[in-house]
């Protein structure tokens, strides 16, 4: 059997598997960002003003100095204008701690997502947060993890999955250091983190086009401490869903209060779901907004013993940029008069199949255009969006190589689903109102 040929077979795999998997739903792409507008009670970041002045100065004092800091984002890095500010917050898909070790087995049995060796360092959720100077409107938009973007500095890529940005960096520099004879496990992972946050930072700001100002990364169990420590979440879902292999989500249909580790099963799970990550996407930031809803009514933010358990959680588990002062950010925004908090979610083109990857096709001028005007920026004078970007464009290798690609096929002809950016969480969240998502 001749490459061509096992080429071929493993192609036609590789699409059947993707058919499988998101199903063979036929829809019109949608020409704009999917969007909710959701009203958060300003309340609760008030409170939390409220809640850091009972604990005292010394408490919010060593709230600042318990996160650990990255420096990932330099110092020459282009900056928002005036005192608009964006923020990248990155969800990182690993079962490591910040040396490298794996988490405690008694944490990564409730986690339903494997051993340490499995999941890498996918950054597989990656929200952008617009905070404006007046703060009366806030945008994040959410980037699905499987959109096939251009990445740099990464030896061998010309373009990837831009969740994949942080851990391919992050594997060449630890390879390259090792080569150097460096064996301190710390020494690698550090550097080797660094570099992966760099990378993503620059993949968000290449594919959006515009700065990023503060970063802040949270591990996978993260989303489980969290959980934990407001004694569960409230969450709402359209259908019942099922999907025991992978992400151990088992759900009914309804509104539910979800246990620690039901909850992070609920933010990871794509299989079985119509829209797979844009899905998957839409649950993420129904999370958060839930979150929100519990902080306010829970009284966690007026209780110093389970604020207290909310600062340990933050600081086990949340890396932010250098010189990014927290208290006085909370206090900033919880000085904001009811702002809205507007989710969106960057369009998809289509699905494809790169490598026997499935990959999200997405048109980074439009995203560019879109991004620019959501955050009240001037839009770049472009060339107009093309309707189906070739891929295999500028994929060649640092080492001369050409990166195989699939054909990139039109929009309504591909044998690989039209993607549906997924029908926006259309719902205000006032009082103790929950979101309902697929």
């Amino acid at each position: 059997m001749n490459e061509q040929t096992k080429h071929r077979i493993a192609s036609e795999r590789a699409r059947a598997r993707h058919r499988r998997v998101r199903g063979v739903h036929r829809r019109r792409a949608r020409q704009r960002i999917g969007r909710t507008a959701v009203k958060v009670c300003a309340g609760a970041l008030s409170v939390a003003v409220l809640a850091a002045t009972a604990v005292g100065w010394a408490a919010a004092g060593s709230f600042d100095s318990g996160f650990g800091r990255s420096s990932a984002l330099a110092d020459d890095a282009p900056r928002s204008l005036g005192d608009d500010l964006n923020i990248l917050l990155v969800g990182l898909d690993t079962r490591k701690d910040q040396n490298g070790d794996n988490l405690p087995p008694e944490i990564l049995s409730q986690l339903h997502a494997g051993d340490g060796e499995e999941g890498g360092y996918n950054a597989n959720t990656l929200i952008l947060v617009h905070i404006p100077a007046d703060m009366k409107n806030i945008v994040a938009v959410s980037i699905p993890r499987d959109d096939y973007v251009r990445v740099t500095g990464i030896p061998g890529y010309g373009k990837a999955k831009i969740k994949e940005a942080y851990g391919l960096k992050k594997a060449a520099v630890q390879d390259r250091m090792i080569n150097q004879g460096v064996t301190d496990q710390a020494t690698l992972e550090h550097a080797g983190r660094e570099a992966g946050r760099a990378s993503i930072v620059q993949a968000v700001r290449d594919l959006t086009g515009v700065p990023i100002d503060r970063f802040a990364e949270v591990t996978l169990g993260g989303f489980y401490d969290l959980a934990n420590a407001l004694g569960g979440v409230e969450v709402c879902l359209n259908h019942a869903v099922q999907d025991l292999e992978y992400s151990g989500a088992d759900f009914p249909a309804g509104r539910q209060r979800l246990d620690p580790a039901q909850a992070l099963a609920f933010v990871r799970q794509r299989h079985g779901l119509e829209n797979g990550d844009l899905d998957r996407t839409h649950r993420q930031q129904a999370f958060l907004t839930s979150v929100a809803n519990e902080l306010k009514s829970s009284g966690t933010l007026t209780d110093v013993r389970k604020l207290s358990a909310l600062m340990d959680v933050a600081h086990r588990n949340i890396v932010l940029s250098d010189g990014w002062n927290a208290t006085d950010f909370v206090r900033t925004l919880g000085s904001a008069d009811s702002p809205t908090v507007e989710f969106r979610t960057l369009p998809v083109l289509r699905y494809d199949v790169v490598n026997g990857q499935d990959v999200n096709i997405v048109d980074p001028v439009a995203i560019r255009r879109e991004v620019q005007s959501a955050f009240g920026m001037a839009v770049s004078p472009t060339t107009p969006a093309t309707s189906t970007p070739n891929i295999s464009d500028g994929d060649a290798s640092s080492d001369g190589s050409t990166l195989t690609t699939m054909p990139s096929g039109t929009p309504g002809t591909s044998t690989t689903p039209i993607p549906d950016s997924g029908k926006p969480v259309e719902t205000t969240i006032t009082g103790s109102s929950v979101p309902c998502v697929n």
